[in-house]
């Protein structure tokens, strides 16, 4: 007999179990879990109509709204695989994802139908608003394997075309389920605000997923803004927040100018190193603890976080979730996974159930990753005796200045202490004399000069680490999951 799962059961378990109870809100519409997957089964039975058969990738692009989990939960439920592409993407971007993931269909929403339109015709597939996607239902869900492939994530690598991490049924299914139950004790009565956009791992499993796999309520807005966040938190008594840094800041400078802050019981933060003042004056301003996790779209997202019942450590990303091995390996060994001591800095290897079958189409580059059963981050880390994982960098972005490795997280964690500084990127440049030398780009919060961040760096970090050079920009830019993008800062300052 050959055993059976589907992460359709996500949506497809609480229409059954809570089917009166509402599991989105988007704007003024209000859809239970019983409406939501009877929805979802009639657009199944549209894709069947148009072609889509077990294991065919059809591509999914569209924003928070509504549309996007009807639309995600119907390719699941007509046994396929979602390929969900970013918002942001040129028309040429999407059809190196549509191409590379070999992609049968594209699902796109009206308010990026110019960009969806011309990529599918570029590839040769059809492309289809997802509200013209009607028929009569499927009776339910069609079986897949646990290791079939679930979702494709088109990762945003630091060189070359990005790759397409596949991700199994059980990847998604045990990393909704351990996300829940185990390492953020969510309650069946939570109401979270779904922020983090649906396309990306991190919101598609611990925001959608995982509240949804202990039939809460899923909050949506299409586009984060900080002002409009606090209010439709407030209006809707949402009591559970997922973000990343970029977000808990603009949350705490709309918050000067609220004249109510939500109640929040529950924050989790991930994406990218969350600075310790940041969590500090958010735990002041808002009441709320906020708990801080890593992963990667390799490891479905969550490797480890900060878990209640461990007991939360600030400057750290917790323990590993349930299931799932974190070590610190040798970085400069890569015939076999050599670990190292406790509290020596090397690269973060993951194995477990949340590690990623491989890359699309990518043998070698997959070989690269996986040795020993074990997952290569490409970040730098350390543990401590009391097995909290802290990290430094990512391997690619650390500093060799002079010699001296710079791991430009700690750098940016001093910085933001300063006052007058509200966000701020450490990126390494050329320098004929060290190799590298220390550029901080600052956000400031009030007026600020460059030799005040450079004397307040000299007194907050070692010699060697504190940046020669401050340059000042009123925004940093941001992908589409709101992370900083070095690249672009590098690009621009060298």
């Amino acid at each position: 007999m050959t055993a059976t799962l589907s992460l359709a059961s996500i949506l497809a378990e609480p229409a059954r179990r809570r089917p009166d109870h509402i599991a989105l809100i988007e704007g003024t519409q209000r859809i239970t879990f019983a409406e939501l997957w009877r929805q979802a089964r009639e657009q199944a039975a549209a894709l069947m109509e148009l072609g889509v058969r077990p294991g065919d990738r059809v591509a999914l692009m569209g924003p928070n709204t509504v549309d996007f989990p009807r639309a995600y939960f119907a390719i699941l439920a007509a046994g396929a695989t979602v390929v969900p592409v970013h918002l942001l993407l040129t028309a040429g971007e999407a059809e190196y994802v549509l191409r590379d993931s070999a992609a049968t269909l594209l699902v796109c929403h009206e308010q990026v139908a110019a960009v969806g339109t011309a990529a599918a015709a570029r590839v040769g597939i059809k492309c289809v608003n997802p509200k013209e996607l009607a028929a009569e239902p499927i009776p339910t869900f069609l079986a897949r394997s646990p290791l079939d492939t679930a979702v494709v994530f088109y990762t945003s690598g630091t060189t070359g075309r990005p790759k397409g991490a596949e991700l199994s049924h059980l990847n998604m299914v045990m990393g909704s389920t351990v996300n829940a139950f185990d390492a953020n004790e969510a309650h069946r009565d939570d109401i979270a605000l779904g922020a983090l956009p649906l396309f990306h791992v991190f919101g598609q499993t611990v925001s959608m997923n995982s509240i949804w796999r202990v039939g809460a309520t899923l909050v949506l807005i299409p586009r984060f803004d900080a002002a409009q966040a606090i209010r439709l938190m407030i209006e809707e008594n949402v009591n559970t927040f997922h973000g990343v840094p970029t977000m808990y800041l603009g949350l705490l400078d709309a918050a000067r100018d609220a004249p109510e802050l939500p109640k929040l019981r529950r924050c989790l933060s991930g994406g990218a190193s969350l600075p310790p003042s940041v969590m500090e004056d958010f735990e002041r301003v808002y009441g709320a603890y906020v708990l801080e996790g890593y992963g990667l779209s390799e490891t479905s997202p969550t490797a480890t976080v900060n878990q209640p019942i461990l007991g939360p450590k600030a400057g750290t990303v917790g323990h590993p979730v349930w299931g799932v091995d974190v070590e610190i390996a040798n970085p400069g060994v890569l015939d076999r996974i050599e670990l190292l001591r406790t509290g020596e800095i090397g690269e973060v290897v993951v194995r477990g159930h949340n590690v990623f079958s491989g890359y699309t189409g990518k043998p070698e580059a997959t070989a690269e990753v996986m040795l020993d059963s074990w997952f290569r981050t490409g970040d730098l880390g350390t543990k401590d005796d009391g097995g909290y994982l802290r990290i430094v960098g990512r391997i690619k972005e650390m500093i060799i200045r002079g010699g001296f490795n710079v791991y430009p997280a700690e750098v940016e964690a001093a910085l933001l202490r300063h006052p007058k500084i509200a966000q701020v990127a450490v990126i390494g440049i050329p320098d004929e004399n060290y190799g590298e030398e220390i550029l901080a780009v600052v956000v400031p919060a009030e007026p600020v000069t460059a030799e005040e961040v450079i004397d307040y760096a000299k007194e907050h970090v070692a010699r060697y680490k504190y940046p020669r050079r401050v340059e000042f920009l009123t925004e940093l830019p941001l992908g589409p999951t709101h992370k900083v993008l070095k690249r672009e800062l590098k690009e621009r300052f060298t």
